[in-house]
């Protein structure tokens, strides 16, 4: 199947997809959804390991960005054939960044108002994410278009789940297939179009982790219960999250390029 037929049929499915999250029944956030299983305030932090572990996001967006900064200065190594394929990065980082200062600002006091400033972010670094895929392994500069349009749609995937929670009829279907779409194309698009760096399906583990921290996360109250106390789901899915992204950098720091 040649590639333009591939993705004829991607968009296909990406219509079906919309369309089957706009015909859905609305699928509500739980009423219970900020009551996380671990409560404890320490130095007068509240909720303090879930605040305070989001710091590994921003230590994770810190070495990223650090590292771009250096391939800016010694573009000989090839990490990138052409610089401007950074860019996806650049804001995949950035978006980390924002991530970790959003979801302390959010879990300091949970609320919905307080939450699109942590769904904004995330849904900014997949976008990203599935733009450096596309960069990488179909296309340059359609991948660089697809950007600033993906990262608009992943704003109004929020945008619709916050307005309809103020409407008294909360929605999360756009906001679910924004992230768990966009990762379902990640994994398709790099099961069927190589890489032209090394070290790519690495990509594989990433996904992987991500899987976890997701796990994790729907185990708060399990976990919190198994380890007596000692750590919650919710912490652990910000820690292995934020480990998924230092794999990035890591990737990123051994490849280079196959093809010019």
């Amino acid at each position: 199947m040649n590639k333009q037929r591939q993705f004829w049929m991607l968009g296909g499915c990406s219509i079906i997809v919309v369309m089957v999250a706009w015909l859905l029944p609305p699928f509500p956030q739980p009423v219970d959804y900020h009551e996380f299983a671990d409560q404890r305030s320490f130095f007068d932090i509240p909720n303090f390991r879930d605040v305070m572990s989001n710091l590994a996001f921003l230590l994770s967006a810190i070495a990223g960005t650090l590292f771009l900064y250096r391939t800016h200065c010694a573009p000989a190594q090839r990490i990138f054939t052409h610089l401007n394929e950074s860019l996806p990065y650049w804001i995949l980082f950035l978006s980390v960044g924002t991530v970790a200062l959003g979801s302390m600002y959010y879990h300091w006091a949970p609320d919905n108002d307080r939450l699109i400033w942590d769904r904004l972010p995330i849904v900014f670094a997949l976008a990203a994410l599935l733009s450096a895929t596309l960069v990488e392994r179909v296309d340059r500069t359609a991948g660089l278009w697809a950007l600033p349009v993906f990262m608009l749609l992943a704003a109004l995937s929020v945008w619709h789940w916050h307005w309809t929670e103020l409407q008294g009829r909360g929605n999360l279907n756009f906001y679910v297939v924004t992230q768990f779409y966009s990762i379902a194309v990640i994994l398709w698009i790099s099961s069927q179009f190589p890489s032209r760096y090394s070290h790519a399906n690495d990509i594989y583990q990433v996904i992987a982790l991500y899987g976890v921290a997701k796990a994790a996360e729907m185990l708060d109250e399990s976990i919190f219960s198994w380890t007596h106390g000692h750590v919650s789901g919710h912490t652990l899915k910000h820690l292995i999250a934020a480990y998924a992204v230092y794999r990035i950098v890591q990737i990123l720091i051994k490849r280079r390029a196959t093809q010019l």
